[in-house]
């Protein structure tokens, strides 16, 4: 063999060449994990320990089992000849409908609780106004405000009394119980008035409340004395009506079988079963259509007039207080059916002698709550508690809070609202000057000085229907004869009575169509598109992938700890011994290597060079060399005599 075949096959053997001319496939699988740009395989090679090099196994072999899964579905679905159809039938679930009467209880029923109030009240009418046309203006001014009263002494006057102020004496008024002026202190707070006066009015009529050591009053003027006689006979009407127990309430309202005269719903007959009883502090028996009523809610599928709930209602006007209520007709509130109806703020009037078609339209909202907005899912991270037994609302917190406000301050529980545990309704007996701590308190939530408004807090998720309300005259004259003429057949052992048609009114609620518009709220960077734009960048900019990241955690992070940590540790050892260690006396320094001058320049060791200028040791003796024996290093002739073709020719 050449030597340089031998050369060649001596470095093959000592450098075994990797790659595609490995020998074994072994060392071809080693080339390639440690060559390779994909980190999971580089991993598995290069980390030290069983437990590190098991769980670079089995994320590596999960990374490859996803990408051929992702793969497989990604080509089926390319090879997948086929289309998709959507049928979709929409029915949308009816919400529930509340209808109450305007005037909450039977006059009749009520007239012997409310009769002293109704004497004040008229009197006081009598006295400002005069209901007899023969007497002059002048004659009944002239006239003893006193005697009106026929010897009896008002109660609700004294505790509450009315006054008529003339215009630009404020400070001064007339008393409606003595006829005389006098002087009204406290501050004055002007109402304004529901009734249009297109004059100006030169007498504004109002009441005084003041607290119990009467040091604190004051006035409310209403620009028309209905609006005053209305809100003055309401707060005696709620200190009345607090005192009686609601088993005698219900029964001196309406029941089902009076309000209801027929009903329909989705072209199938109805009737006063499939109402719930729903008592409402100011307005009486209320009755809900579709309340969930075991456990099922009815839907349409269908929209227009027929496809939805029409009723006609008895409203009895015979019936209705004078002084309480002003109109005649019904009230109806659309809602859901775990929504408390809130009768007095939303509900939609529906007039008699009319057949109102009230069309709906549904919209559902959702927002996204916290960091999003400031929204609350069911209104159990609200500080307020809820003392209406119903879905959470912005307006069930702000009533409740009010509530809970009105017991704290006043000591009792306003009547028109549900009563919070452990509170009782406010009346004149127990809680003598209520009213005027009512107002004080309905002031400030006003003015958002109780801190409601700031508390509570928006619905997440709610529903509204948008109304479209028509009217149109019902019934008609040419069918108003025989239609009242059946009616009243019909409901003659509830009436007793011939009906007429202002005593009725039919009621039409329906949805126009089944379109129904959501609107959702959508964060517009979520934690999917952030990991997303993140390893975009990596991989874009560094080819980084998350096997990469693993494996910059597992280096910068977990090995460069378990380095500095595995370092203190050996200091710590090291400190830990030399104090335990005995002191020893210290030793003279002996000269070393780096304590030569010639070498205080660094730390490297000494060089060839500088090691000659080293100065020699102390104490240590060089052996002596002999010198050479010269004679010996000359040569022998061979031959005695030179040659002389071989001499060397003298130099000259």
């Amino acid at each position: 063999m050449a030597p340089g075949e031998k050369i060649k096959a001596k470095i093959k053997k000592n450098l075994p060449v990797t790659g595609p001319q490995a020998p074994t496939i072994k060392e071809l699988m080693r080339w390639y994990c440690l060559n390779t740009n994909t980190h999971g395989c580089r991993r598995i090679v290069v980390s030290r320990g069983r437990l590190r090099r098991l769980l670079w196994i089995l994320f590596t072999l999960t990374a490859v089992a996803l990408i051929f899964w992702q793969c497989a579905l990604l080509v089926i679905s390319f090879y997948t000849v086929s289309v998709s159809i959507k049928i979709h039938f929409q029915k949308l679930d009816f919400p529930a409908v509340t209808i109450c009467n305007i005037n909450p209880y039977k006059y009749s029923a009520v007239r012997d609780l409310l009769a002293d109030l109704e004497q004040e009240t008229r009197g006081a009418l009598k006295t400002l106004y005069g209901f007899s046309e023969i007497k002059s203006r002048k004659r009944r001014d002239a006239e003893s405000w006193s005697s009106v009263w026929e010897g009896t002494r008002p109660k609700f006057l004294n505790l509450v009394p009315l006054l008529a102020f003339k215009e630009g004496e404020m400070g001064k008024a007339r008393d409606f119980l003595t006829g005389r002026k006098r002087k009204v202190s406290g501050s004055i707070i002007r109402k304004e008035s529901d009734v249009m006066n297109v004059h100006e009015s030169k007498e504004v009529v109002g009441f005084q409340l003041c607290s119990n050591d009467t040091s604190n009053c004051a006035v409310y003027t209403f620009s028309s004395g209905v609006n005053a006689i209305q809100e003055w006979y309401k707060l005696h009407y709620m200190n009345i009506m607090a005192q009686v127990s609601l088993e005698k309430k219900i029964n001196m309202s309406y029941s089902a079988e009076e309000l209801l005269v027929t009903c329909f719903f989705d072209g199938v007959s109805c009737d006063a079963r499939n109402f719930t009883l729903f008592h409402h502090p100011m307005y009486g028996n209320c009755y809900t259509f579709n309340n969930r009523q075991n456990e099922t809610i009815l839907s349409t599928s269908m929209g227009g007039s027929e496809y939805g709930l029409q009723v006609i209602l008895h409203i009895n006007e015979e019936e209705y207080n004078p002084f309480l209520v002003s109109s005649t007709g019904a009230k109806v509130i659309i809602h859901r059916q775990d929504e408390y109806p809130f009768v007095e703020d939303v509900g939609t009037e529906i007039e008699t002698a009319m057949a109102t078609s009230i069309g709906m339209h549904l919209t559902e909202s959702f927002k996204l709550s916290e960091p999003y907005s400031q929204c609350t899912e069911d209104g159990s991270d609200v500080p307020v508690e809820n003392i209406y037994k119903a879905a959470y609302s912005l307006k069930i917190c702000l009533h409740s809070c009010f509530q809970t406000k009105m017991v704290e301050k006043c000591g009792c529980a306003q009547y028109s609202q549900p009563l919070p545990p452990a509170a009782n309704y406010c009346n004149y007996q127990q809680h003598p000057n209520w009213m005027y701590c009512y107002y004080q308190l309905h002031q400030a939530f006003v003015r958002e000085e109780l801190g409601c408004q700031s508390v509570c807090r928006e619905a997440c998720s709610f529903k509204e229907w948008t109304l479209t309300t028509s009217l149109a005259q019902w019934p008609s004259e040419v069918s108003e004869k025989w239609l009242l003429s059946v009616l009243t057949w019909d409901q003659g052992l509830q009436i007793k009575k011939k009906l007429n048609k202002t005593d009725l009114a039919k009621l039409l609620i329906f949805y126009k169509d089944l379109n129904q518009r959501s609107i959702m709220e959508n964060p517009a960077n979520s934690i999917e598109m952030l990991l997303s734009n993140f390893g975009g960048q990596l991989g874009l900019w560094m080819s980084c992938s998350i096997v990469c990241i693993i494996e910059i955690v597992e280096v910068f992070f977990i090995d460069s700890l378990s380095i500095i940590a595995r370092q203190q540790w050996q200091k710590a050892k090291q400190w830990w011994a030399q104090r335990q260690a005995p002191p020893c006396p210290e030793a003279p320094p002996s000269p070393q290597g780096q304590d030569n001058p010639v070498l205080d320049i660094d730390d490297d060791l000494p060089t060839f060079t500088s090691a000659l200028h080293l100065p020699p040791a102390p104490g240590t003796q060089v052996p002596g060399t002999p010198p050479p024996k010269y004679n010996t290093l000359r040569l022998e002739r061979a031959f005695s005599n030179q040659l002389t073709d071989t001499q060397v020719p003298a130099e000259f």
